[in-house]
């Protein structure tokens, strides 16, 4: 792979940089793309350039909430980040974070390489990058049209971390994901893998795994895992009593969880080093998940646990996710869903909340969020019958989104 050379190739992809920003875009991915078809080696070279390597993290829900986490603890312990913030999640946007780093004669403003990377370009992006860590969050079915069934997206995710790349690279993975903890099954752990997940039977869900949850059967034999206990979609405590596969016991956990609605929640936070009582300022059970999954790759990279504590202490939400506005004197929070389990996920937090809620429900089928609509009827809409006053539904596929909400009962 010649192409241009890269002292040549970075400022003609600065110009196309400056040129979309002149134009009202963002220059998160398209600088990169030019970068690449310049140079495609590019992203190899200039990842070379960092001091500390890099670190990877891939899940279908909350990888962008997990790295901006992970980089504020990262960046409390004194580590200068190469960070994709505005979540440009594929190889043109990995490229572009890069190219905006890169500085001149092989240096680059930063120490650390921090990607959050698409699950379905994983592979892709480590074999350029050669990570030091890979965090592996979770999978659930999510945008049929883009990546197939959820087990194509596993099995490319087994043969990443069976690459020479993979290889090389400390796993920190979701114990609580059965598809996702399997991934370790031909690693030597004392060397190679990490575990997070929650210890808190009171969490787990009454009513146990909801209709359209996704890893029902053993990976390695194909029998029905039996589940102990539900925390969320399919995570939580697991075995297969045909194989003997079981979850395996978390390095990482979080113990008496307390959810405060839309607002907050907090958890004990367990590492090897010891505990320490964390709240952050985001809702869910889903964001205790991305908070201890910071943790845990802040922890394999050499973080301490005060540090880890004090950072998650100050997380804000991420753009879209969780956040909160005003709109006129009224507050107004933004609640990201894009498939079941996250839905289902959201709608149990808006149950925790008193009284009846005003809602605007947006859904839409543009290439971004999957032309695919119909996992909105595999969500669990009626848990709000009776507790909305008002919906407005909007969106490209507006009529969809309220058809669903009628046969729901609101």
């Amino acid at each position: 792979m010649r192409g241009v050379p890269l002292p040549l190739a970075l400022p003609l992809a600065r110009s196309a940089a400056a040129l979309s920003r002149l134009r009202g875009g963002g220059a998160t991915s398209l600088p990169g793309r030019v970068l690449l078809a310049l140079q495609p080696a590019a992203i190899e070279r200039l990842a070379a350039r960092l001091p500390l390597g890099a670190a990877l993290i891939s899940a279908t829900n909350g990888k962008t909430t997990t790295a901006s986490m992970a980089a504020g603890i990262l960046q409390a312990a004194g580590i200068a980040l190469v960070h994709n913030r505005a979540g440009a999640n594929m190889e043109g946007g990995i490229a572009s974070t890069l190219l905006e780093a890169a500085g001149r004669r092989e240096t680059i403003a930063g120490r650390l390489g921090l990607f959050e990377v698409d699950e379905a370009w994983l592979a892709e992006v480590a074999e350029q990058v050669r990570p030091r860590a890979l965090l592996l969050g979770n999978l659930f079915r999510d945008q049929l049209d883009r990546y197939g069934e959820l087990d194509a997206i596993a099995e490319r995710w087994a043969r990443t971390v069976g690459s020479p790349a993979g290889a090389r690279a400390r796993l920190v993975l979701n114990a609580d994901d059965p598809t996702v903890a399997e991934l370790a099954r031909d690693r030597g752990r004392e060397q190679a893998v990490s575990f997070f997940g929650i210890e808190d039977p009171a969490l787990a869900l009454p009513e146990g795994m909801a209709h359209a949850a996704d890893a029902r059967h053993c990976r390695r034999c194909g029998a029905p895992y039996r589940f102990e206990r539900v925390y969320l979609g399919h995570l939580g405590v697991y075995a297969c009593d045909s194989c003997g596969a079981r979850r395996p016991a978390p390095d990482v956990y979080a113990s008496e969880v307390e959810l405060h609605g839309v607002r907050s929640c907090a958890f004990t936070l367990s590492t090897p080093a010891g505990s320490a009582r964390v709240r952050i300022a985001l809702p869910g059970v889903y964001n205790v998940y991305n908070a201890l999954a910071a943790a845990a790759l802040a922890t394999e990279l050499g973080v301490d646990l005060e540090t880890i504590a004090a950072a998650l202490h100050e997380v804000e939400a991420a753009f879209g996710r969780a956040e909160a506005l005003s709109v006129e004197g009224r507050k107004l929070r933004i609640l990201l869903v894009k498939n079941p389990a996250g839905a289902n996920e959201v709608l149990r937090t808006l149950a925790l909340e008193s009284g009846e809620h005003d809602m605007l429900c947006i859904l839409n089928d543009n290439i971004a969020d999957g032309r695919d609509v119909s996992w909105v009827w595999d969500a669990d809409f009626e848990r709000l019958a009776g507790r909305v006053r008002r919906v407005t539904c909007s969106g490209t596929r507006a009529p969809e989104m309220a058809l669903r909400l009628k046969y729901a009962g609101v």
